[in-house]
């Protein structure tokens, strides 16, 4: 039987209680490991530039409820009044070090302390910018019935989404447009089919695509 005709995937004992137990399981241990790597980080991103080490941004979560996003700064201070919300390949905004950072998704690790807090789960749907969301109300209505998450379908498809957006002469238009349209498929995808097995799949495969690079 298709996830399709299983009914509402967001009413399921394992999105109700099961998928927090899993969050908690994969994030707390995750923390404890990969401190090391969240001071290095730090340490390298105050040595290059001025200003906070990390980048805090207000994105909206499960019943349309904002919260406040944890990561890596990797752009210089201010970066948010010197352009699009959205970046490119190329943006001058982007420092080396956090060249380095997006590589290897580090600056978006930090987003377990938001999956502690409860505001996100490790598998779902990106948390998007109020404007974003409001500009496609529809399709997020059912999106989010669920918490955020720090990685999905979308998030591996789009992995070189920064590449993609920089053959747009309009970077926020060509996200908006060509990009989003296609991510809300995806998230649709990802809740559609949520369980146990997806979210462990999703898991490997996240971890797959950012070892080989």
């Amino acid at each position: 039987m298709s996830a399709r005709n299983s009914g509402d995937r967001t009413n399921t004992f394992y999105a109700r209680y099961g998928k927090r137990a899993f969050d908690l399981f994969l994030s707390v241990p995750s923390l404890v490991i990969l401190a090391p790597v969240f001071l290095a980080s730090a340490v390298l991103i105050k040595l290059e530039t001025s200003g906070p080490v990390t980048f805090c941004q207000e994105r909206i979560g499960r019943g349309g409820r904002p919260f406040r996003l944890f990561k890596f700064r990797t752009m210089v201070r201010d970066a948010s009044r010197m352009g699009p919300a959205v970046t490119s390949a190329g943006d001058p905004r982007i420092t080396k070090v956090g060249r380095f950072l997006r590589r290897f998704k580090i600056d978006e690790m930090l987003q377990i302390v938001n999956v502690i807090k409860g505001d996100m789960s490790v598998m779902g749907p990106r948390p998007e910018l109020k404007r974003y969301v409001e500009m496609f109300q529809d399709d997020y209505r059912g999106i989010l019935k669920i918490r955020p998450g720090m990685t999905d379908y979308a998030l591996i498809a789009f992995r070189d989404e920064e590449n993609i957006l920089s053959k747009f002469a309009d970077v926020e238009e060509g996200y908006i447009n060509r990009v989003m349209p296609e991510k809300i498929r995806l998230y649709k995808k990802y809740i559609d089919e949520m369980s146990l097995y997806t979210d462990t799949k999703i898991f490997f495969a996240t971890i797959w695509e950012v070892v080989k690079r």
